[in-house]
């Protein structure tokens, strides 16, 4: 696509990084049909294709971003299917990371929306807080039809589906000193998986442990950053990666690392990032590449390890479903779906496996409607395979599908963990 950014928009690097990749694109229209909001609304403005003509508008001209265009880029779950499919190599990740920050800056949204979106970035990053949400969420849930009837509260009453119903214990960051060690592994401690579901950490660290390997939690860390780094909040998302990248700094330059883990796919994405992310800052660039590569996740980690000896403790079969993060955004391939047949589970993979299932970080609370669409269409598809349970390796997909099937849902580990040994998965009780 042609572009006519002047040399002083192109002077600086975020600007510069996104006309390189608007220049890319040559409207050939793959992503269309491998974008869900496209599938499902049919409006070319809410197809990357459209979505990159609206942003290099805005960009090129430095226009004020106006409600509509504000309303389509919004739309995007950034589920990055489009990446996969595309002959070009457009990153619109980058892509649309920038107008989203582009768009905080200079963009006054209503004050309901403000205040939402202020609410989930000082509570979702922090366990505590998410914790104590959660426990008012419980309170609330009988007004969940109420809420769900009024169009201006429906983001909070998908919040309050979305709230167990039963607190969880905070899961143990005791780790065990293990025999005839073969690594040192740091385990992403993350921030909403361990309130959600504290039992995927704790099956993640008896199969490393089980395999050898030591498990460290890295003083220090705090979220990722990935959550308030696509809602714009650039800034917000930096100082979370330079606090990480410390972090797991001194674990390297200490007793040395393996890997980086990460058993929230999501969030490995944005980690695999911190090298682009931090690119310009030279107090970081080394250090966030460094960390960047020796980030995987926990699938790719088991896939280049020696998995102990690992068998299927009864006939079972796993419909599995990709996060778009993990297939899309890491590129990690069939290794989750190879390791569970490796170990005895028969896998079924639903129809339109490429298409995102609508949670995408919050993109289920802020696009309730539009969220709540694609993940029926996801659930109907995963039902079809008649399946004991489901396996996906994302805590968010985990809650968005969970809420919609009667199928249990568990993360991919935790099969993993009981075929080696460990104890069945607590959805499976």
């Amino acid at each position: 696509m042609q572009t006519s950014f002047s040399p002083r928009q192109l002077a600086e690097p975020d600007m510069a990084a996104s006309e390189a990749q608007i220049r890319k694109c040559v409207h050939c229209g793959f992503c269309t049909a491998t974008c869900p909001t496209y599938v499902l609304l049919g409006d070319e403005l809410d197809s990357p294709r459209g979505r990159i003509y609206l942003m290099k508008e805005m960009l090129e001209k430095e226009q004020a971003p106006t409600a509509e265009v504000v309303k389509h880029i919004d739309r995007c779950l950034s589920c990055l299917s489009c990446m996969t499919t595309c002959p070009s190599d457009v990153n619109y990740m980058h892509l649309v990371d920038h107008a989203r920050a582009y768009v905080q800056e200079r963009y006054r949204r209503p004050l309901r929306e403000r205040m939402l979106r202020a609410l989930l970035a000082g509570v979702l990053p922090h366990p505590g807080r998410f914790r104590l949400a959660l426990a008012l969420a419980r309170l609330a849930k009988p007004a969940q039809p109420l809420f769900q009837r009024a169009p201006s509260l429906r983001p909070l009453a998908a919040m309050l589906a979305l709230a167990p119903r039963r607190a969880t214990a905070p899961p143990s960051s005791a780790t065990a000193a293990v025999p005839a060690r073969k690594g040192r592994i740091a385990l992403l401690q993350g921030c909403a998986e361990p309130v959600l579901r504290p039992e995927i950490r704790e099956a993640t660290v008896r199969l490393l442990n089980r395999a050898s390997y030591e498990v460290v939690f890295a003083k220090g860390e705090v979220c990722c950053g990935s959550l308030v780094h696509h809602m714009g909040r650039k800034d917000d998302g930096l100082d979370a990666a330079r606090t990480n990248v410390d972090s797991w700094t001194r674990e390297i330059e200490g007793e040395g690392l393996d890997f980086i883990a990460i058993a929230t796919s999501g969030c490995g994405t944005t980690i695999k990032d911190y090298g682009f992310m931090l690119r310009d800052d030279p107090a970081y660039a080394a250090k966030a590449a460094r960390v960047s590569s020796l980030a995987k996740d926990i699938s790719e980690v088991l896939s280049a390890i020696d998995m102990p000896h690992a068998a299927a403790p009864r006939p079972m079969t796993v419909a599995y479903n990709a996060p778009c993060s993990l297939q899309h955004g890491q590129r990690a391939g069939d290794g989750p779906k190879r390791l569970l047949s490796e170990a005895g589970f028969v896998v079924r993979i639903p129809e339109e496996a490429h298409l995102c299932c609508g949670s995408a970080g919050v993109y289920n609370i802020l696009q309730p409607d539009i969220a709540a669409r694609i993940g029926e269409r996801k659930v109907e598809r995963l039902d079809r395979l008649n399946a004991e349970v489901i396996a996906t390796g994302n805590i968010g997909c985990a809650m968005q599908i969970g809420l919609r099937t009667g199928t249990p849902v568990v993360h991919t580990v935790e099969l993993l963990d009981w075929a080696t040994g460990g104890p069945p998965p607590k959805a499976l009780a």
